[in-house]
């Protein structure tokens, strides 16, 4: 086996970090066990070093080696990055050797590859009656689980209290974090929804319904997905009997994972062995569905002896100035995963601190440098502004729009197209010419009982000849 990959180096397009992740393990040719294996393997793939090509190799690598593609269990964070690495997978492992001696993949690809959450789903439906559900129940996706969670607000009078109760959004999105943090709710409000903890009481009631809620009606939302799964793993027979259907457990984006998720690969394989987990300890910054950074801080001391631990640092991306900078910034991390990227590219200025007096003056400065750069021959098409949150924009594309300037945005509404802003602009529409029945219609369902029915006849009045403005 080893001289048959060593004559095709399907692995010769990695660099030598890379490599050494993708081949992490040992042979075994004997007994239920053939194929690669290996302890519990962490790989730090800093930002723009190939994560997805290593991870996709070590799949690939492992299928050459003689492991059976329905022992492999493949974790993303998306369906898409789900897709994405299987497309991969299937490509280098026909690239592997000529003709029909390459592993074959099932019609499907990989069986037990897909995001937790779908992976959840598959279990659940499997072991349903030991978890006291139909194993014909629905999913609720976000919006769903929010009108249920509004239903039960309105059932319970909440909605009519003499102060404003939170919306169906944040209570779903407070019961999220207490089910993804396992921590109390009286804790979470104080922790990230200080203004919502006078509602404590009513909060917990409110969650209490909407459980009762979901299980008269054999519902689960993405939360109890997870949910349900670690307490079916909770349970050492069927941790035992779920984890020994894999020789090798993979997931991605390790660093987006929550508690909830952690637990639940721990139960799996206790031991760490097949193990593999890739990620970036200082890309962890959005906290999706409470993320928990110290599952990948924490890593390789559960695991005795400790979990081994390769650092990609060859970054593909970014020029080697903008590297330097990127570098000291992570340095200053109290607790992190040391590294240090490099480029081939020496190419590229330094990138620029700027400081201004405000968002004025910072939109006013950016427009300033794109019209600069225009004029020096840069097309406004290859100039890009970055932002931590879509609502940054606001202040820079009115400033866009000021001046002129076309643009394309990324991610969230057009600051003009924001729902709140056509509003009031509506108003000022309908204001300026009382003719406008676009503006006049949007403007009288905002009012209190007018429904569009009622604003459409109230617009026709206005068009009779008897009527007066």
């Amino acid at each position: 086996m080893q001289q048959a990959l060593q004559e095709f180096d399907y692995l010769g397009i990695l660099n030598p970090a890379q490599r050494l992740a993708a081949e992490y393990g040992d042979y075994c040719d004997t007994g239920a066990g053939r194929g690669l294996r290996a302890g519990p393997l962490l790989v730090i793939a800093g930002a723009g070093t190939g994560k997805t090509m290593t991870l996709a190799h070590r799949v690939a690598h492992l299928l050459v080696s003689g492991v059976s593609p329905e022992r492999v269990l493949l974790l993303t964070f998306t369906r898409r990055a789900a897709e994405e690495m299987t497309r991969r997978v299937e490509s280098i492992v026909r690239a592997s050797a000529p003709g029909n001696e390459a592993p074959r993949l099932p019609s499907g690809g990989l069986p037990w590859s897909g995001t937790f959450h779908s992976v959840a789903n598959r279990l659940l439906r499997r072991y349903a009656h030991n978890l006291g559900l139909d194993p014909g129940f629905s999913v609720l996706d976000r919006g769903d689980a929010a009108d249920v969670m509004d239903v039960v607000r309105h059932e319970r009078k909440l909605t009519r209290a003499a102060r404003r109760f939170p919306k169906k959004d944040t209570c779903l999105a407070i019961y999220s974090r207490c089910v993804n943090t396992q921590k109390p709710l009286g804790e979470t409000l104080d922790e990230t929804y200080p203004w919502c903890s006078d509602w404590a009481d009513e909060l917990k009631e409110l969650f209490r319904c909407y459980v009762k809620r979901k299980q008269q009606s054999q519902a689960l939302d993405y939360d109890d997905l997870l949910l349900y799964w670690g307490h079916l793993v909770a349970e050492k027979e069927f941790a035992l009997e779920i984890g020994s259907w894999f020789d090798h457990v993979l997931v991605d984006e390790y660093q987006d994972t929550n508690l909830v998720q952690a637990q639940i690969l721990n139960a799996l394989k206790p031991d760490g062995d097949g193990v593999t987990v890739v990620g970036d300890d200082a890309q962890s910054i959005y906290s999706f569905r409470a993320a928990e950074v110290e599952n990948i801080l924490g890593f390789p001391d559960q695991y005795m002896p400790t979990a081994q631990v390769i650092t990609l640092e060859q970054n593909y991306r970014s020029t080697q100035p903008i590297l330097d900078s990127a570098n000291c910034l992570i340095a200053e991390s109290e607790r992190q995963y040391r590294k240090n990227l490099f480029s081939d590219r020496a190419d590229g200025g330094k990138p620029r601190y700027v400081t201004v007096e405000d968002s004025d003056a910072e939109a006013e400065y950016v427009v300033t440098e794109i019209l600069k750069n225009r004029e020096l021959g840069m097309a406004l098409k290859e100039q890009a502004v970055l932002f931590r949150g879509s609502h940054h924009s606001d202040r820079l594309e009115l400033e866009l729009v000021r001046r002129n300037i076309p643009y394309v945005k990324y991610g969230g509404l057009k600051f003009l197209e924001a729902a709140h802003v056509k509003d009031l602009l509506s108003v000022l529409k309908w204001a300026e010419n009382p003719k406008n029945e676009v503006a006049a219609f949007r403007v009288l369902k905002l009012l209190p009982g007018m429904g569009p029915s009622n604003a459409t006849r109230r617009i026709r009045r206005t068009r009779s000849p008897r009527f007066e403005y």
